[in-house]
């Protein structure tokens, strides 16, 4: 058998260690789901397959996912504490650097959705799921509800969380923030507090436990349904984050936006090919 270089395998490494925290800061800044980028590095089908039977599928699954979950741990718990300063100062950028990066990856999504070949119902499907994101996310944009956080509530961001990694295009900022919830969550997350991490890693192990089985079976039985569904979620969830006003506030800022997004094609465009050649 022929074994690749070890240059070639450390970049492989440091690539899918980069993608992984790539998912780790779409999961937790707000607008951006961890889950959709998940999916557009290659993640999210070994992820599921590695959840809905951890033990079965340890040695297989886990020597090439641990960079990516090592990653997502830097990403969600380390740089995301450094780069949401940029999204707080500089927040249309930031979000049109993550569309950017989102739209780079959906040729490759594409491709993957059509594995198994499209159908009339593949196209009802993914038009299906854009359309119902579209009406969610709009509902909850215009939400105006604020609660207390407690030990009940961050059980429910803890299943919110959950979600964001099982089904792509739920990101659960864009869930919590109407609610009021994302501050404090993000914050005992990033400070350890057990008060958050406690009731929320409960009802986030409980969630990917329970429901990751039927989306790996949903997959194993539909995956062209499935599939096309997922890219009519990343197409929806995408265009909702947009930030149109921003482009319109002058010709700076319009061109600063348009720079972040194909600063952000490129980028994805680039990583596409490394998998590509890694996996030649």
């Amino acid at each position: 058998m022929k074994h690749k270089p070890i240059g070639t395998l450390i970049i492989k490494i440091l690539v899918r260690l980069m993608q992984g925290a790539l998912v780790g800061l779409g999961a937790v800044l707000p607008g951006i789901s961890g889950g959709v980028l998940s999916v557009m590095f290659g993640i999210y089908k070994p992820l599921m397959e590695f959840l809905a039977s951890p033990a079965r599928r340890f040695k297989t699954h886990m020597p090439g996912l641990s960079p990516y979950i090592l990653g997502y741990g830097i990403g969600f718990m380390g740089v995301a504490n450094v780069l949401s300063y940029f999204l707080e100062k500089y927040p249309a950028p930031s979000v049109c650097l993550f569309v950017g990066l989102i739209a780079g990856m959906l040729p490759s999504l594409w491709r993957e959705a059509g594995q198994m070949g499209r159908t009339n119902k593949s196209f009802f499907s993914m038009i299906t799921a854009m359309l119902a994101v579209f009406a969610l996310l709009t509902a909850l944009s215009r939400a105006s509800v604020t609660i207390t956080p407690n030990f009940t509530w961050y059980l429910f961001c803890g299943f919110c969380l959950a979600l964001s990694i099982i089904a792509p295009g739920m990101s659960f900022s864009t869930l919590l923030m109407p609610l009021g919830l994302y501050t404090p969550f993000v914050d005992g997350i990033g400070h350890f507090s057990v008060d958050v991490l406690i009731p929320a890693g409960i009802s986030g192990i409980l969630t990917i436990a329970f429901l990751s089985k039927a989306v790996n079976s949903l997959f194993d039985r539909y995956y062209s349904l499935a599939f096309h569904a997922i890219v009519g979620i990343v197409i929806a969830a995408t265009f909702m984050i947009i930030p149109f006003d921003s482009f319109r506030q002058s010709t700076y800022a319009c061109l600063i936006n348009i720079f972040c997004l194909a600063a952000g094609v490129f980028t994805a465009s680039v990583m596409d090919r490394w998998n590509e050649r890694m996996l030649a």
